[in-house]
């Protein structure tokens, strides 16, 4: 069996303040920003007037694994 790799993602993230990350990701030229938002936000005790809501890593693997 071939042993050699067939891809390897270069992504680079980085934390901006609480739950608040960018993630540069390949094929794509801006960041992609993820937060918390409705039941997720009040889980972790976070208010939406500290931080506007956005879409979770949980959302992009479900959108992901829906494609």
């Amino acid at each position: 069996m071939d042993e050699a790799i067939a891809y390897r993602s270069e992504v680079h993230i980085e934390r901006i303040r609480g739950p608040i990350r960018k993630a540069w990701v390949p094929g794509r030229r801006d960041p992609i920003t993820f937060g918390v938002h409705g039941e997720i936000a009040q889980h972790y005790g976070v208010s939406p007037s500290d931080f506007p809501p956005d879409a979770t890593t949980i959302d992009y693997l479900v959108a992901a694994a829906g494609g």
